[in-house]
Protein backbone atom coordinates (compact mmCIF):
# COMPACT_ATOMS: atom_id res chain seq x y z
CA UNK A 1 0.00 0.00 0.00
CA UNK A 2 1.35 3.38 -0.91
CA UNK A 3 1.75 6.16 1.79
CA UNK A 4 -0.94 8.84 1.67
CA UNK A 5 0.42 11.25 4.53
CA UNK A 6 -1.99 13.70 5.14
CA UNK A 7 -0.15 16.34 6.92
CA UNK A 8 -1.84 17.21 9.59
CA UNK A 9 -3.21 15.91 12.99
CA UNK A 10 -6.34 18.47 13.36
CA UNK A 11 -9.48 17.48 11.97
CA UNK A 12 -13.40 18.97 11.38
CA UNK A 13 -14.29 21.85 13.47
CA UNK A 14 -14.57 20.98 17.02
CA UNK A 15 -17.87 23.64 16.83
CA UNK A 16 -19.36 20.88 15.14
CA UNK A 17 -18.94 18.48 17.88
CA UNK A 18 -22.11 16.16 17.55
CA UNK A 19 -23.36 16.89 13.73
CA UNK A 20 -23.51 13.27 12.54
CA UNK A 21 -25.09 12.49 9.23
CA UNK A 22 -27.80 9.76 9.05
CA UNK A 23 -26.95 6.12 7.85
CA UNK A 24 -29.11 6.23 5.57
CA UNK A 25 -26.91 9.88 3.96
CA UNK A 26 -23.61 7.93 4.55
CA UNK A 27 -25.05 4.93 2.75
CA UNK A 28 -26.09 7.58 -0.40
CA UNK A 29 -22.75 8.62 -0.04
CA UNK A 30 -21.43 5.17 -0.56
CA UNK A 31 -23.80 4.49 -3.14
CA UNK A 32 -22.20 7.35 -5.14
CA UNK A 33 -18.56 6.83 -4.61
CA UNK A 34 -18.62 3.13 -4.09
CA UNK A 35 -19.31 1.61 -7.45
CA UNK A 36 -17.62 -1.91 -6.13
CA UNK A 37 -20.01 -4.05 -4.26
CA UNK A 38 -17.15 -5.82 -2.51
CA UNK A 39 -15.69 -2.96 -1.39
CA UNK A 40 -18.97 -1.72 -0.12
CA UNK A 41 -19.47 -4.79 1.76
CA UNK A 42 -16.47 -4.15 3.58
CA UNK A 43 -17.14 -0.63 4.83
CA UNK A 44 -20.35 -1.94 6.11
CA UNK A 45 -18.46 -4.95 7.98
CA UNK A 46 -16.62 -2.67 9.56
CA UNK A 47 -19.36 -0.54 10.54
CA UNK A 48 -21.22 -3.21 12.23
CA UNK A 49 -18.16 -4.32 13.93
CA UNK A 50 -17.64 -0.87 15.26
CA UNK A 51 -21.05 0.17 16.03
CA UNK A 52 -21.57 -3.63 17.90
CA UNK A 53 -18.31 -2.98 20.16
CA UNK A 54 -19.67 0.60 20.98
CA UNK A 55 -22.69 -0.44 22.60
CA UNK A 56 -21.48 -3.95 23.97
CA UNK A 57 -17.43 -3.22 25.31
CA UNK A 58 -18.02 1.08 25.99
CA UNK A 59 -21.78 1.33 26.95
CA UNK A 60 -22.56 3.80 24.21
CA UNK A 61 -24.99 5.89 24.08
CA UNK A 62 -27.38 5.83 20.63
CA UNK A 63 -25.41 9.05 19.41
CA UNK A 64 -21.74 7.83 19.80
CA UNK A 65 -22.59 4.51 18.69
CA UNK A 66 -23.76 5.96 15.20
CA UNK A 67 -19.96 8.18 15.48
CA UNK A 68 -18.58 4.40 15.40
CA UNK A 69 -20.46 3.48 12.95
CA UNK A 70 -19.91 6.18 10.43
CA UNK A 71 -16.48 6.10 10.85
CA UNK A 72 -16.53 2.27 9.93
CA UNK A 73 -19.07 3.07 6.98
CA UNK A 74 -16.82 5.82 5.47
CA UNK A 75 -13.26 5.26 6.27
CA UNK A 76 -12.68 3.41 2.83
CA UNK A 77 -15.18 5.98 0.82
CA UNK A 78 -12.72 7.42 -1.11
CA UNK A 79 -10.22 4.48 -2.27
CA UNK A 80 -11.91 3.36 -5.48
CA UNK A 81 -12.35 6.70 -7.15
CA UNK A 82 -9.33 8.15 -5.38
CA UNK A 83 -6.73 6.15 -4.86
CA UNK A 84 -3.75 8.34 -5.15
CA UNK A 85 -5.44 10.94 -2.43
CA UNK A 86 -7.16 8.25 -0.33
CA UNK A 87 -8.42 9.52 3.16
CA UNK A 88 -8.13 12.84 2.33
CA UNK A 89 -10.71 13.06 -0.46
CA UNK A 90 -13.39 11.92 2.23
CA UNK A 91 -12.04 13.83 5.22
CA UNK A 92 -12.56 17.14 2.91
CA UNK A 93 -15.90 16.02 1.90
CA UNK A 94 -16.78 15.03 5.65
CA UNK A 95 -15.11 19.00 6.80
CA UNK A 96 -17.70 20.34 4.15
CA UNK A 97 -20.58 18.59 5.75
CA UNK A 98 -19.45 20.22 9.04
CA UNK A 99 -19.28 16.54 10.28
CA UNK A 100 -18.08 15.86 14.03
CA UNK A 101 -14.57 16.08 14.23
CA UNK A 102 -14.04 12.75 15.94
CA UNK A 103 -15.78 10.83 13.35
CA UNK A 104 -13.06 12.58 11.16
CA UNK A 105 -10.04 12.00 13.10
CA UNK A 106 -11.42 8.64 13.39
CA UNK A 107 -11.23 7.64 9.48
CA UNK A 108 -7.75 9.87 9.86
CA UNK A 109 -6.30 7.35 11.94
CA UNK A 110 -6.98 3.68 10.61
CA UNK A 111 -3.93 3.62 8.82
CA UNK A 112 -1.42 5.56 10.84
CA UNK A 113 1.62 4.68 9.22
CA UNK A 114 0.02 5.38 5.60
CA UNK A 115 -1.84 8.94 6.69
CA UNK A 116 0.57 9.86 9.58
CA UNK A 117 -2.24 10.32 11.94
CA UNK A 118 -2.13 8.14 15.55
CA UNK A 119 -4.92 6.89 16.67
CA UNK A 120 -6.08 9.03 20.00
CA UNK A 121 -9.43 7.81 21.83
CA UNK A 122 -10.71 4.27 21.78
CA UNK A 123 -12.75 4.58 18.76
CA UNK A 124 -9.32 5.27 17.08
CA UNK A 125 -7.86 2.21 18.13
CA UNK A 126 -10.82 0.16 17.10
CA UNK A 127 -11.35 1.20 13.66
CA UNK A 128 -7.53 0.40 13.39
CA UNK A 129 -7.77 -2.83 14.96
CA UNK A 130 -10.49 -3.83 12.71
CA UNK A 131 -10.44 -2.71 9.41
CA UNK A 132 -7.53 -5.40 8.24
CA UNK A 133 -8.69 -8.02 10.52
CA UNK A 134 -12.41 -7.92 9.22
CA UNK A 135 -11.01 -8.34 5.97
CA UNK A 136 -9.26 -11.60 5.87
CA UNK A 137 -12.52 -13.20 8.20
CA UNK A 138 -14.45 -12.58 5.20
CA UNK A 139 -11.81 -13.71 2.58
CA UNK A 140 -11.66 -16.82 4.95
CA UNK A 141 -15.58 -17.27 4.99
CA UNK A 142 -15.54 -17.28 1.11
CA UNK A 143 -12.78 -20.08 0.74
CA UNK A 144 -15.62 -22.51 3.23
CA UNK A 145 -17.93 -23.84 2.17
CA UNK A 146 -20.40 -23.14 5.16
CA UNK A 147 -19.43 -19.28 5.02
CA UNK A 148 -19.31 -18.17 8.67
CA UNK A 149 -21.41 -20.95 9.89
CA UNK A 150 -18.65 -22.83 12.57
CA UNK A 151 -16.03 -20.69 11.69
CA UNK A 152 -13.66 -21.38 14.41
CA UNK A 153 -10.84 -18.97 15.96
CA UNK A 154 -8.23 -21.40 15.44
CA UNK A 155 -9.21 -21.51 11.55
CA UNK A 156 -8.62 -17.54 11.25
CA UNK A 157 -5.25 -17.69 13.12
CA UNK A 158 -4.34 -20.25 11.07
CA UNK A 159 -5.19 -18.14 7.57
CA UNK A 160 -3.12 -15.27 9.28
CA UNK A 161 -0.30 -17.40 9.71
CA UNK A 162 -0.26 -18.23 6.08
CA UNK A 163 1.41 -14.93 4.44
CA UNK A 164 0.22 -15.81 1.32
CA UNK A 165 -3.15 -16.00 2.12
CA UNK A 166 -5.16 -12.92 1.79
CA UNK A 167 -1.94 -11.31 1.03
CA UNK A 168 -2.98 -7.63 0.82
CA UNK A 169 -3.77 -8.07 4.43
CA UNK A 170 -0.95 -6.08 6.67
CA UNK A 171 -0.09 -8.83 9.36
CA UNK A 172 2.42 -5.74 10.50
CA UNK A 173 -0.71 -3.20 10.74
CA UNK A 174 -2.77 -6.16 12.72
CA UNK A 175 0.15 -6.74 15.17
CA UNK A 176 0.34 -3.04 15.66
CA UNK A 177 -3.41 -2.50 15.62
CA UNK A 178 -3.21 -4.89 18.72
CA UNK A 179 -0.65 -3.82 20.82
CA UNK A 180 -2.67 -0.45 21.40
CA UNK A 181 -5.49 -2.28 22.87
CA UNK A 182 -5.94 -4.37 25.99
CA UNK A 183 -8.00 -7.61 23.85
CA UNK A 184 -6.97 -10.34 23.10
CA UNK A 185 -5.99 -11.34 19.42
CA UNK A 186 -8.93 -14.33 19.77
CA UNK A 187 -11.32 -11.89 21.55
CA UNK A 188 -11.26 -9.99 18.74
CA UNK A 189 -11.36 -12.33 16.08
CA UNK A 190 -14.56 -14.36 17.74
CA UNK A 191 -16.24 -10.85 17.89
CA UNK A 192 -15.70 -10.03 14.18
CA UNK A 193 -16.93 -13.69 13.45
CA UNK A 194 -20.18 -12.98 15.52
CA UNK A 195 -20.74 -9.85 14.33
CA UNK A 196 -20.37 -9.07 10.70
CA UNK A 197 -21.14 -12.75 9.47
CA UNK A 198 -24.85 -11.15 9.40
CA UNK A 199 -24.09 -8.51 7.04
CA UNK A 200 -24.35 -9.43 3.16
Amino acid sequence: MAIYQLGRSVFGDPRNNGNLMTIEEANALLEEWVPNERLRLHMKQVAAVMKAWAIEKENADAATALKWELAGLLHDADWEKHPDDHCRVIIEELERRQIDPEVIHCIASHGPKYFGVEPENTMDKMIYVFDELSGLIHAYSLMRPEGYDGMEVKGVKKRLKEKSFAANVSRDDINDALSRINTSLEDIIQFIIDHQSSIR
